[in-house]
C-alpha cells in the first residue's frame, strides 16, 4: 500500500475527513439524481395534463365555432331568400345540414323573428295559414316579442314552436344582444321547454337584417328581422365531444353563480378525491365566461404512477450504506481498503451512466415531440386543400348565380372567407412544419458572404437596393447556412410584412465578429413594437397583427429564437412605438478570408 493511500486511511484505522467528504459527495450524488428523477417525472406529468386539459377546451371551443358556422349557413339561407323563407324551404335546409351526423349535441336549429305590437295579428295570421295551431306562448308585458317561428328537427322540439324568448331575462337579453353587435351570442343557464329532464342548457343566437350586414347599432335594431338559433343541453353537448371513458380529466363548467355542467360526481369510479393537477380556466364564449374546473382522475394517476424516483433513492441509499459498511471495514483491515474503494467508484460510474441514459431518453422523446409536431401538420395540408379544392368547386358551380344581379354578395363574401381561413391554416401547418425542423446543422459550413445573402433577399422580396443595405464590410464566415439564412431571411420579411408604409421602407443590417461569433443587426424604419410585446412576439402563434391576416401566422420570430438557441446564441430587440425596431443575434462562425482575385477568377 502506498504512503498516500495509508495517509488516507488514517492511523490506528480511523475514518477520516477524507472518508466523510467521499461519503458526503456520493450521498449529494445520490439525493440530487432522485430530485431530478422527480423534476422530470412531474414535469412530464405535467405536460400530459396540460395536453389533456388543451384538447378538451380546444374540443369545446372548435365545436362552438362549427356551430356558429352552422348559424351563420342558416342565416345566408334566410338572406338568400330576401328574408322570407318558409316552413317548407327551413325544413329542407335543415336537413340538408346534416344536424345529427354533423353536428352532434345540438338539439335542433330554428328560426326567431321579430315583431311588436303592430306586426305581430299580420304575423299570427301569416302562420296560421299553414299551421293553424300555431301561437305565441307564454303571455307578458313587453313591447318586444320574439317567437320561435320554425325549429327542426320539430318531432323532439315541438314545444318549443310558438315559445316567444322574450318572456325570460337571459333569453331575451343575449337575443338583444345579438341583435344589436351583429354577432353571434350565447345565454345564460336556461332550462329548454322540450327538455324533459330540466337540466342546463342554453341557446346560441346569429341575427340576421332586413338589408344584410349592418354597421352601426341604431340601423341593426331598426332593420333587424330576427335570429337564427340553436338550442343545446349542456350534458347533450358535452356528450358529443368526447366520452369520459376517453379522458384522463374531469371538469364542471360554471357560467356566472350557477354549475351548467358537473363531471365530479364522488360516484363516478375514476373520480380521484385528490387529483394530482387541477386548474381552472375560464372561456370567453359569445358573450359569456364559463369557468371551466378541470382535475385529473384516477386512470391519469394510474398511467402517471412512476416508481423511478423512490427506485433510485432506495439504490442510492442502499449503496451509501454499502460505502459506509466498506469505510468501517477498511478502517478494520488496511489491505481490503483498496478493493472496496473501486467498488465505490465502480458504484458511482453505474449511477452516473444511469444519469447520461435518462438524459438521452429524455433528449430522445423531445425529437419525438418534433417529428409529432411536423408528421401532423403534414397530415393536416391533405385535408386543408380538399377544403380549398371544394370551395373553388363550388365557386365554379355558383357562376351563374354570381353573374345574376339579384345574387346575394355575402354568398359569394362567405366563400373567399373560407378560403381565406384555409390559406392561413396553410400557412400555420407550413410554419409548424419549419419550426419542428430547426437542427444545428454543422454539414454545411462552406464559406459565406453576407453580403450575397442579402442581394439575394432583394431580389426574393422585391426590394430596391438601397432599401435592404450592408452598412459594414461584407463577411465571409463559416457557418450553418442553412439556419442561418433562413434567421436573417424571418427577420428581413418580418420588416417588409408590418411595415406602415409612412415612410420608404429602408433596412439596414450590420455584421461583425466578437470574439468566435458573428452579431448581427437588422435595423428597420417600420412602426415600431410597444416593449410590453418584446418577449412576446418570439413565443409561437404570438402576433401583433390580427390573427384573420393571411399571412400572420405567428411562427416566424418563434423559428428564430429556436434557430438561434440551437446554436447556442441569443436573440433580442430594441425597439418603442412609431421608433422602428433592431433585432439582434449571435451566431457561431470562424471568420474566413475574402477570395482573392485570382481565386474568384478560378
Amino acid at each position: 500500500m502506498s504512503h498516500d493511500q495509508q495517509s488516507r486511511i488514517g492511523k490506528g484505522g480511523r475514518i477520516t475527513l477524507f472518508h466523510v467528504a467521499i461519503v458526503s459527495l456520493s450521498l449529494a450524488l445520490t439525493l440530487g439524481a432522485w430530485r431530478f428523477s422527480i423534476q422530470q417525472v412531474e414535469t412530464r406529468t405535467g405536460a400530459r395534463f396540460e395536453a389533456a386539459r388543451d384538447r378538451a377546451i380546444g374540443l369545446i371551443t372548435d365545436r362552438m365555432a362549427r356551430y356558429e358556422d352552422a348559424l351563420w349557413a342558416g342565416v345566408a339561407a334566410i338572406e338568400s331568400h330576401e328574408g322570407a323563407v318558409s316552413y317548407a324551404q327551413w325544413k329542407e335546409f335543415a336537413g340538408n345540414l346534416g344536424i345529427d351526423e354533423r353536428y352532434p349535441g345540438i338539439n335542433g336549429i330554428g328560426v326567431i323573428r321579430f315583431h311588436d305590437a303592430t306586426t305581430l295579428d299580420a304575423y299570427l295570421a301569416e302562420q296560421r295559414l299553414t299551421r293553424p295551431d300555431f301561437r305565441i306562448f307564454p303571455a307578458h308585458d313587453g313591447a318586444e316579442f320574439m317567437p320561435i317561428t320554425y325549429i327542426e328537427p320539430d318531432d323532439i322540439n315541438a314545444a318549443a314552436v310558438g315559445l316567444d324568448v322574450a318572456h325570460e331575462t337571459n333569453r331575451r337579453t343575449a337575443a338583444q344582444a345579438s341583435r344589436d353587435t351583429g354577432l353571434a351570442r350565447i345565454t345564460g343557464p336556461i332550462v329548454l321547454v322540450q327538455d324533459a329532464g330540466k337540466t342546463s342548457g342554453f341557446l346560441f343566437y346569429a341575427p340576421f337584417y332586413e338589408e344584410g350586414r349592418q354597421w352601426d347599432t341604431a340601423s341593426r335594431r331598426e332593420n333587424a328581422l330576427g335570429l337564427v338559433y340553436a338550442p343545446f343541453v349542456v350534458h347533450k353537448l358535452m356528450e358529443g365531444l368526447l366520452a369520459k371513458e376517453l379522458r384522463d380529466v374531469r371538469f364542471s363548467i360554471r357560467d356566472g353563480d350557477e354549475t351548467i355542467y358537473d363531471e365530479h360526481a364522488t360516484d363516478d369510479p375514476r373520480n380521484d378525491p385528490d387529483p394530482m393537477f387541477a386548474e381552472r380556466v375560464s372561456i370567453n364564449l359569445y358573450g359569456r365566461t364559463w369557468d371551466v374546473d378541470m382535475r385529473s382522475d384516477l386512470a391519469f394517476r394510474a398511467e402517471n404512477a412512476n416508481a423511478k424516483p423512490t427506485i433510485i433513492l432506495i439504490a442510492g441509499l442502499l449503496i451509501e450504506t454499502l460505502i459506509v459498511t466498506l469505510l468501517i471495514l477498511m478502517s478494520r483491515a488496511n489491505g481490503r481498503a483498496v478493493a472496496y474503494a473501486d467498488r465505490v467508484t465502480v458504484a458511482l460510474r453505474e449511477k452516473q451512466a444511469k444519469l447520461i441514459d435518462t438524459n438521452a431518453e429524455l433528449s430522445k422523446k423531445n425529437e419525438e415531440l418534433e417529428r409529432f409536431a411536423y408528421v401532423a401538420s403534414h397530415d393536416l395540408k391533405t385535408p386543408i386543400r380538399g377544403i380549398n379544392g371544394l370551395t373553388e368547386m363550388i365557386q365554379e358551380d355558383l357562376e351563374d348565380y354570381f353573374s345574376d344581379p339579384k345574387a346575394n354578395p355575402d354568398v359569394g363574401l362567405n366563400l373567399e372567407r373560407i378560403r381565406d381561413r384555409v390559406l392561413r391554416m396553410e400557412r400555420l401547418t407550413n410554419g409548424i412544419m419549419r419550426l419542428s425542423r430547426v437542427t444545428a446543422d454543422e454539414s454545411d459550413e462552406s464559406p459565406l458572404s453576407v453580403q450575397a445573402v442579402l442581394a439575394e433577399m432583394s431580389a426574393d422580396f422585391g426590394l430596391e437596393p438601397e432599401q435592404l443595405v450592408l452598412v459594414d464590410e461584407d463577411q465571409m464566415v463559416c457557418c450553418d447556412q442553412v439556419n442561418f439564412q433562413s434567421v436573417l431571411e424571418n427577420l428581413v420579411g418580418n420588416a417588409v410584412k408590418y411595415h406602415d408604409g409612412l415612410r420608404k421602407l429602408r433596412l439596414e443590417v450590420s455584421a461583425g465578429m466578437i470574439d468566435d461569433r458573428l452579431h448581427v443587426l437588422v435595423r428597420d424604419n417600420g412602426p415600431g413594437i410597444a416593449p410590453q410585446y418584446h418577449d412576446r412576439i418570439f413565443e409561437v402563434f404570438q402576433t401583433l397583427r390580427s390573427k384573420d391576416a393571411a399571412e400572420s401566422t405567428g411562427i416566424g420570430l418563434a423559428i428564430v429564437r429556436k434557430a438561434v438557441e440551437r446554436h447556442g446564441g441569443a436573440v433580442w430587440v430594441t425597439s418603442a412605438e412609431g421608433e422602428g425596431a433592431t433585432f439582434g443575434f449571435d451566431w457561431p462562425g470562424g471568420p474566413s478570408a475574402m477570395p482573392t482575385e485570382a481565386e474568384k477568377a478560378a
